[in-house]
């Protein structure tokens, strides 16, 4: 299983409006490395849900139930999109400063690539957000 980090900015989908549908797919993505992550996941993947722009931290868990296929709002045809479903809530939401902040993190995707709409997020570094966030790995 390999873990990722979605980001979204509420205002246009977020962490509620991914609980209240269940699953949804996740189009728009029109980055060809974020592309790439999903062309490399693979079903039953977790990843974060990520708030971005004002709230600037990790809000859920997701998991991913379809993989990639042709995102339909691109009239190009070169992107595609993944479909996730929320899996549950973190009891503590992990803000990018804290993140910033701990050293452990420094080499995060979402640190170091911080214009990426979606990251992969290693073993280690999906332990350690885990346990700042309340949740079991």
């Amino acid at each position: 299983m390999a873990y990722w980090l979605f980001k979204s900015e509420p205002g246009a989908w977020s962490w509620d409006d991914q609980v209240k549908k269940g699953v949804e797919h996740w189009d728009g993505v029109r980055n060809y490395q974020a592309n790439n992550n999903m062309k490399a996941m693979k079903k039953g993947d977790k990843g974060f849900f990520y708030h971005s722009v004002n709230e600037k931290q990790i809000v859920g868990v997701v998991e991913v139930v379809k993989e990639h296929y042709p995102d339909h709002t691109d009239k190009s045809g070169r992107f595609g999109m993944v479909d996730v479903k929320a899996v549950k809530p973190v009891k503590t939401p992990v803000t990018l400063e804290q993140i910033k902040a701990d050293e452990r993190l420094a080499d995060l995707a979402l640190v170091r690539q911080s214009r990426l709409s979606v990251v992969p997020v290693s073993d280690k570094h999906w332990k350690i957000l885990c346990q700042m966030a309340g949740i079991n790995p």
